[in-house]
């Protein structure tokens, strides 16, 4: 682990290699600790459940209701049409609040379906989840910019929102430039705001989360919220070493209003879904 990772998770390896289920970990100690994740914030990114959803869509989703998540991520359906999704989703009574569409959708002619699918899902956001590895270069992403924000365009005229979700590469530095300030520098607060995954921002050493919502307030509605195990794998919610009453000391300025729980590998999907869940609603902050 690099001196820029060491010094973006501060004191977490410290404070929450023993964590357990629902554990706040020290630096959540003191005036921090009378805030909460409203209910209503705590979701689920579907991708974390892809397996189970490839055979049972709507009992998976019955589940996460059970557990007590309120909203979910859509990324990929699984066969689905969104209007049948929508209808598993009010049966469980679970809200979808964004879905995941690829970038060659978001900027070519499948835009207006993708609109019009988001509306019927109920969602607000229309999220690019990744970029081709050819734009990632300084002039690549001021193309993804100017994209984004025609594309964000699009999705206000809709009575949407454009954001973008970032992986480790996001956050390089090509040519003296961090790849991830191009797009908060030149895109449009109006047009586009960004799904901030909180492990990628971690691992690609980036500012720490609660510094971006200061220096780009409003301009995270959405988190993946995603623990890193002590080795950099990926790790159920609170039992990692990343500090998230920390990153969260300033969500609202960020602008958040949805902390979406993420895993890319879980060994059980509904034992990772439960402990994630019983962590950030007892996480006071």
């Amino acid at each position: 682990m690099n001196s820029t990772r060491r010094a973006f998770l501060g004191t977490a390896l410290g404070a929450t290699a023993a964590a357990g289920l629902g554990t706040v970990p020290a630096s959540a100690a003191g005036s921090r600790r009378c805030r909460r994740i409203p209910p209503s914030g705590i979701g689920m990114h579907l991708y974390t459940m892809r397996t189970p959803l490839a055979t049972d869509f709507r009992g998976t989703l019955e589940r996460l209701a059970e557990i007590g998540y309120a909203t979910v991520g859509v990324s990929g359906r699984h066969g689905n049409s969104a209007a049948d999704i929508r209808r598993m989703l009010d049966e469980t009574q679970l809200k979808a609040v964004l879905e995941h569409v690829g970038y060659d959708i978001v900027r070519g002619a499948g835009m207006p379906q993708a609109l019009e699918d988001i509306h019927t899902l109920g969602g607000k956001w229309i999220v690019v989840p990744s970029l081709p590895g050819s734009l990632h270069s300084p002039a690549g992403y001021r193309e993804v910019a100017r994209e984004f924000n025609k594309a964000g365009l699009a999705a206000r005229e809709s009575g949407l929102k454009l954001l973008y979700h970032n992986h480790g590469t996001d956050h390089q530095v090509v040519d003296g430039v961090s790849l991830y300030d191009i797009l908060l520098a030149e895109t449009d607060p109006e047009l586009v705001g960004f799904e901030l995954d909180l492990y990628w921002a971690a691992n690609g050493g980036a500012s720490a989360p609660g510094e971006l919502f200061v220096r780009h307030p409003r301009r995270f509605p959405a988190l993946h919220v995603k623990d890193m195990a002590p080795d950099g794998d990926f790790a159920d919610v609170g039992s990692g070493v990343l500090d998230f009453p920390a990153m969260f000391d300033t969500a609202r300025q960020g602008g958040v209003k949805q902390w979406l729980v993420e895993h890319d590998s879980p060994a059980d999907p509904f034992a990772s879904a439960l402990a994630s869940y019983t962590y950030l609603s007892r996480l006071r902050y």
